[in-house]
Order: C-alpha cells, then structure tokens, then sequence
C-alpha cells in the first residue's frame, strides 16, 4: 500500500524517494540548518512533503547543477526554501557564481590572485554561454 502524498516520510522512504543514502540525509542535516525533520521518541525521523520538496531541490543544486554545500547555504541566505523546494520541481537554479561552484574561498593553503579570478571568471562566462547554445539546441 503506497502512502499518499501529504504523508510523512520515514529516513528510508525519503532516501529511497531521493535517490540517496539515509547517511547523506543526515550529514545534510549537519550542513542546512534548514532541513529539520520531526523527530518522535527514540529519535525516530519523519519528513513532511514540503521537507521532501526542500531536500529534493538541495540535492539537485548539489548533483546535478554542480553547487557546493557553501553555494546551497547562501542560495537559501539569498532566496529563501521557496527557491530551493522550486529547484527540486525542475525550475532552473540561477546561474551559480564560480564561489558557489568552486568554493573558491575555501581552497586550502593557495589564494587566488586577482589575474587568475578574471581568468576563472572569463572561464565560467564562456562555459555558461556555451551551456546556453547547448541548450537551444536540445530545445529544436
């Protein structure tokens, strides 16, 4: 018997609906403060629909549109979980800047250099416009 769509998801339910291993449920929770699912006695998990909607967005920013945890976090400082639960639904994430892709700042032990973040910069410009005639392409 399958459970309705306003029902809430036990861990297992919402990995295997996600696609992902009930550990990275947890360690997201660890990372986004904003993914809290109702807890019962013993510690027992249950997500809501719209925690599903959020947790499907975050995994699409991080799999398939190629966000860091760093970007996800400031996508939802920016926009809010209205974006990242839209993101889930298949509505395109905005361009991410190279910070949110490449966590730049973040890179251990080297800075980059004004030169090399135009460079980089350059770089992304010229693979989002190629992305662009990619994807008009595919649209014909």
């Amino acid at each position: 018997m399958a459970k309705g769509p306003d029902a809430f998801r036990t861990i297992s339910e919402a990995a295997e609906e996600l696609n992902v291993p009930q550990h990275v449920l947890r360690f997201w929770e660890t990372k986004f403060s904003f993914i809290r699912p109702m807890k019962r006695a013993g510690g027992r998990r249950f997500y809501r629909p719209q925690d599903v909607a959020i947790l499907r967005g975050v995994r699409r920013l991080l799999y398939e549109d190629g966000y860091t945890i760093k970007g996800v976090q400031r996508l939802h400082r920016e926009e809010g979980l209205k974006r990242l639960a839209a993101a889930g639904q298949g509505e395109a994430a905005p361009l991410a800047s190279a910070e949110m892709i490449l966590d730049l700042e973040a890179t251990p032990g080297e800075a980059l250099d004004a030169g090399s973040r135009a460079r980089l910069s350059e770089a992304l410009g010229a693979l989002e416009a190629a992305q662009a005639r990619l994807d008009a392409l595919l649209r014909r």
